[in-house]
């Protein structure tokens, strides 16, 4: 009730319209929910993009509220963590009905939206930072990188070796699953190299190392979101997403007076960021760089040539502020119930074989942490990129920086993921080659 006139409409209403659930004001979550129980009930959710979209937004906004209200969880990316986790259990248990897993896998495999969400990302972010910064936090990030790969294959190894699993098994089939860079550019082709070389079925050796992938990504998930509530806490270790200290964002709100924006200039810079992925696929057919890789690539290129205009510019950080409020928890819900099968996660929890993934994992982001200091960055924001090396490639991406309130940090978490990844399954398979 407006308590000056003592009437509801329209004043009343409108304070109704602003209570939301994630990005969706109350009535109308009220109402789509309501619809969606009715076609669920039917035995068939329609799959035209419309009907999707809700879907996922309704289903990926109800868990991250679930996650944010929670003590203690909602400051470890809880909102992360069950946006993606939550409906892959209530898949397993078959809580969720089958006309709606049936309705969300069939979108999330035939759209593959993930790609779309990470070009917005990208290319926003990188179009979005500090020119100055942007070469130095490229080439300064190899470095936490590469020393905590190595530290964390040790740590992890000798782990593994005393709790029996051996040292053999422990690093060809724990250690290296978690940095191979998530499941189709690493899980596949590092089970695909391992049945070639010890002559063995390659579907027995992938579904050995897939459990470790999935169980190595959330444990960096909630790892990110310990070290965001500790930024909180210890403010001069982190730059909120920015990777060195004195970078800044070139476009740190979308409303700046003197660069007026306008509707062209979003639809322009849309296109834009899909032009750039488009040339990364080409990329991706004629040399077999990953396509998200070239496109960063090409972004970096654009921006330190000044080839994209101040207000195009503009338009790709709007992009890349409304990809990340109004699409993460809709594309974690997807993700949850079509791409993290829970039993293959469960298949990881074995006492020895969950330490030493926990070991692998936290001497790489630990590494990360204290090497930061040494190159000049941030260490709690390089130890999130660390993070992503064990991700469950780019949908552990999504999740890692999304948990850790962080998605500036993509195109550094795409370098860990795809590059790390595939220098990690090479020497891999060039290592086991040689050992028979």
């Amino acid at each position: 009730m407006n308590r000056g006139d003592g009437k509801f409409w329209p004043e009343g209403w409108w304070r109704i319209m602003q209570t939301r659930i994630g990005v969706i004001p109350l009535p109308v979550y009220a109402v789509a929910l309501c619809v969606l129980v009715y076609f669920t009930l039917q035995g068939k959710v329609p799959t035209e993009v419309n009907v999707s979209i809700v879907l996922l937004a309704v289903g990926g906004f109800t868990c991250a509220e679930i996650g944010k209200r929670l003590p203690i969880i909602r400051q470890m990316g809880g909102a992360a963590i069950f946006a993606t986790f939550i409906p892959s259990v209530l898949v397993y248990y078959r809580v969720l009905p089958p006309a709606v897993v049936t309705a969300v896998t069939d979108f999330t495999k035939s759209t593959n939206f993930l790609y779309l969400f990470i070009t917005a990302i990208i290319v926003g972010s990188i179009l979005g930072m500090d020119r100055r910064m942007l070469i130095g936090g490229f080439a300064k990030i190899f470095v936490p990188l590469a020393i905590g790969s190595i530290v964390a294959a040790a740590v992890g190894t000798s782990v593994g070796w005393l709790l029996g699993l051996g040292v053999r098994h422990a690093f060809f089939f724990v250690v290296v699953p978690i940095m191979a860079g998530g499941v189709g550019e690493g899980a596949i082709p590092l089970s695909t190299g391992y049945a070639e070389i010890l002559h063995q079925n390659q579907g027995h050796l992938f579904a050995q190392v897939l459990p470790v992938v999935m169980l190595g990504s959330l444990t960096a998930i909630l790892l990110s979101g310990a070290l965001s509530m500790l930024g909180r806490r210890l403010p001069h270790l982190t730059g909120e997403g920015r990777l060195q200290p004195g970078a800044h964002d070139d476009f740190p709100t979308v409303t700046d007076s003197n660069q007026p924006l306008e509707v062209a200039d979003i639809a322009a810079a849309a296109l834009f960021a899909l032009s750039l992925y488009l040339l990364g696929l080409l990329c991706n057919r004629l040399i077999g760089l990953p396509a998200p890789v070239a496109m960063l690539f090409l972004a970096v290129a654009v921006k330190l040539t000044r080839a994209a205009s101040p207000q195009l510019q503009h338009g790709a950080f709007f992009v890349f502020r409304f990809f990340q409020v109004a699409v993460t928890y809709p594309l974690l819900f997807a993700i949850g119930v079509a791409l993290t099968p829970w039993e293959t996660l469960l298949a990881a929890f074995a006492p020895a074989q969950l330490l030493t993934i926990a070991s692998t994992v936290l001497s790489l982001v630990g590494t990360g942490f204290v090497v930061a200091r040494w190159v000049n960055l941030y260490p709690i924001d390089t130890a999130i990129v660390n993070a992503c090396h064990s991700g469950q490639g780019g949908t552990g991406d999504v999740a890692i920086l999304t948990a850790a309130g962080r998605m500036q940090l993509m195109p550094f978490a795409q370098i860990a993921t795809r590059i790390g990844g595939a220098i990690t399954v090479t020497l891999a398979l060039l290592l086991l080659g040689r050992l028979g």
